[in-house]
């Protein structure tokens, strides 16, 4: 199509008779009127958090789950729910948010506690003040106003991954600091171990209460995505099976409501593209081969520096190494010459070989121990995303350990 179509394509687009008829009930930032299977847990959220509503501070929560659980969700419309009552008594209840997954938010300590600043309208530079100077200026935001302060920082577990958990351990003081205000840390946690890794005196002051969020089955699934279709979709779009062949492709991906939601709405959105009147179960397949893509992307974006460093020290191998045998100690060699191109301090042999575990674990790798007799097991390890995207990969590697080839 040339650029003297566009207009022509633009105004046959909007002849169409779209599919939707509400899109935003399929995106990742809704929260519904009603949650559907989670009375339970969101019964337990209420009654920790209820005190705010007496101004008096509630326990620290930790919230556990697989992604697509609905933590998030839940924690969200808990929240929004106590926010409205609390409005309507005169109660001062605040709630700060911060996905800690986010980069340029959550890489750094200084950047967390700007952004958690900056939530309360104080202006912070991206850089440049000392770390204490931002500490410093975010308690006296708090303490301006005396209230309740619920900070939620979801997916914690990828904040310690980056910065450490020196930095929660601030957090959990941040009430001796204060003459005003209460501060009530919710964490909202992927990882069900996490907390059992932490300093022994961070884990006794943040985790007072926690919960677990079990995966959903694919009978709770449909049901979750029969309410949304219903409202993101024009009536009789979907065709007989769409649902039930969504639902149990995530309930196979361990309950994660999340992505067959988005699934969904992909689906919708390849069946428009394509001038369909329905969507169908090709368009799903179709959906489900680019989510995958996106996920392994945004996966490797979103992984800490020595994480990178490592799969960069892989793909780097693999390509030099076409059908060889590539080992922990191969890539151990080069992820120390990536550490002296990049500044990293090289962490050592064993702990490179619990990341290429975790690399395996999360599906970009492919990893099998082999005996070599009387010198030990090593790692005989293999790419495990099509070849198509690992030049995507491999871009993202090189602007996100700043390499120059």
């Amino acid at each position: 199509m040339g650029q003297k179509d566009l207009e022509g394509f633009f105004a046959s687009f909007l002849t169409k008779a779209p599919l939707f008829q509400n899109k935003k009930v399929l995106q990742a930032n809704y929260t519904p009127d009603s949650i559907m299977h989670r009375d339970d847990q969101i019964k337990q959220m209420a009654h920790v958090l209820s005190p705010s509503l007496r101004n008096e501070k509630p326990s620290n929560i930790f919230i556990y789950g697989k992604t697509g659980t609905g933590k998030t969700v839940c924690i969200r419309y808990t929240t929004k729910k106590i926010l409205s009552l609390a409005e309507q008594t005169k109660v001062p209840v605040f709630m700060l948010y911060l996905n800690c997954k986010l980069k340029k938010v959550a890489d750094t300590e200084y950047r967390v506690i700007a952004q958690l600043a900056r939530e309360l309208k104080k202006t912070i530079p991206a850089t440049g003040l000392p770390t204490d100077e931002v500490y410093n200026i975010f308690y006296k935001a708090i303490n301006e106003k005396e209230g309740i302060y619920i900070i939620i920082l979801d997916e914690i577990d990828q904040l310690v991954k980056k910065v450490g958990d020196e930095i929660l351990y601030n957090l959990t003081r941040i009430n001796s600091e204060l003459d005003n205000a209460q501060v009530t840390l919710v964490g909202i946690s992927n990882d069900l171990v996490f907390a059992d890794n932490l300093d022994p005196r961070v884990k006794s002051s943040l985790s007072e209460e926690y919960l677990v969020f079990p995966p959903y089955n694919a009978l709770q699934i449909q049901d979750i995505l029969r309410e949304r279709a219903t409202k993101a979709f024009k009536p009789s779009v979907l065709q007989p099976g769409v649902l039930e062949k969504c639902a149990a492709l995530s309930a196979r991906e361990h309950g994660d409501v999340r992505r067959a939601i988005e699934l969904l709405r992909v689906a919708g959105e390849i069946a428009e593209r394509k001038s369909a009147v329905k969507v169908n179960i090709e368009h799903l397949d179709e959906a489900e081969e680019k989510i995958e893509k996106d996920r392994v992307l945004e996966l490797v974006e979103t992984q800490p520096k020595q994480f990178q460093a490592t799969l960069y020290a892989i793909l780097n191998l693999c390509k030099k190494q076409k059908n060889e045998q590539i080992s922990t100690g191969d890539v151990y060699e080069i992820y120390k010459h990536v550490c002296k191109q990049t500044g990293l301090i090289p962490l050592t042999q064993r702990r490179i070989s619990d990341i290429i575990a975790e690399l395996d674990m999360l599906g970009i790798i492919g990893t099998r121990v082999i005996s070599k007799g009387r010198h030990g097991r090593t790692r005989e390890i293999t790419i495990a995303v099509p070849d198509q995207t690992i030049p995507k990969i491999y871009t993202i590697l090189l602007e996100a350990l700043d390499i120059k080839e």
